[in-house]
């Protein structure tokens, strides 16, 4: 209404204040745009676009013990296992057009751009380490797992599993304030899906949380087989990981321990959620 315009004019004028209707601003407020997906393929001459070979990627979900795994495999006189390194949020932006023309005239997009960058990045923790291989456990490459297969082609790939509802526990436990049994269910069992998606769609090994700590001799001897790695007896005494960060990988006493400790009871088949039931049968730990 004019009256309440003009008031609010004054109001403004005076004050420097004015009064709006709540949700007015939410809805004046811009929303991020999504960035559009960049096509993505295979590096266009491997031996001049990748300076790593055969980079190896633990897939696992959240909370399945693969900071006790990389722990394990970064003790390994070859291997050289960082903390989560996330490179799959590296993003490369055109600043110009006549950047983005021009980056097209040498014959790269942004996806491409984007996998020298992380190639890069994970190179240099390489040699960095004097070691002869690099791995990479970040929980949220699974999702990411079509496109890392496609940046580099020689990728090598051990999938981690853990009863799922066990790492749905473990997710609640993590951070019990910021989600409920049910919502940390949920939410694990997207990372779980997604790990099982690159499971049918790589080549690789499949090893079992409760197997590493019931046996963390056989599992290792096993992955060090896959890997075609001499055995590192090491391996079983990895000492105090060098980042012990939440966000970046496992923060608990267990993995500051530097030993190998007995993972948790398995679930009753009655307490196991409704929502975890199907992805249980499919990892085999229900009939």
């Amino acid at each position: 209404m004019a009256w309440q315009r003009r008031i609010n004019g004054a109001l403004a004028r005076y004050t420097g204040f004015h009064i709006e209707r709540v949700g007015k601003a939410e809805q004046r407020a811009p929303q991020p745009r999504k960035r559009a997906e960049t096509p993505f393929r295979p590096p266009a001459d491997p031996a001049t676009d990748r300076l790593l070979t055969a980079p190896v990627f633990v897939m696992s979900p959240v909370r399945s013990g693969s900071t006790l795994l990389r722990s394990m495999l970064n003790a390994h006189p070859d291997l050289h296992a960082p903390h989560e390194l996330h490179v799959r949020r590296l993003t490369v932006e055109f600043g110009t057009s006549l950047a983005e023309k021009a980056m097209e005239a040498l014959g790269h997009n942004r996806a491409d751009l984007e996998h020298l960058l992380w190639d890069r990045v994970l190179h240099r923790e390489l040699v960095r380490s004097g070691k002869k291989h690099v791995v990479d456990k970040t929980p949220a490459n699974a999702f990411a797992h079509e496109r890392i297969a496609a940046c580099w082609p020689d990728a090598r790939y051990v999938f981690l599993l853990r009863h799922p509802a066990s790492i749905a526990a473990s997710w609640h436990e993590a951070s019990p304030d910021k989600r409920t049994p049910e919502e940390a269910a949920l939410d694990a069992l997207r990372y779980m899906k997604a790990v099982e998606r690159a499971r049918r769609a790589l080549p690789g090994l499949t090893v079992r949380y409760e197997e590493l700590t019931a046996d963390p001799e056989k599992t290792c001897r096993r992955i060090c087989e896959f890997l075609d790695l001499d055995w590192a007896p090491q391996m079983l005494r990895y000492g105090t990981p060098d980042v012990v960060t939440k966000g970046l990988g496992d923060w608990k006493d267990k993995i500051r321990s530097g030993t190998v400790q007995p993972g948790r009871d398995l679930p009753a088949e009655e307490e196991v959620p409704e929502s975890l039931r199907a992805m249980c049968r499919t990892w085999e730990y229900l009939p």
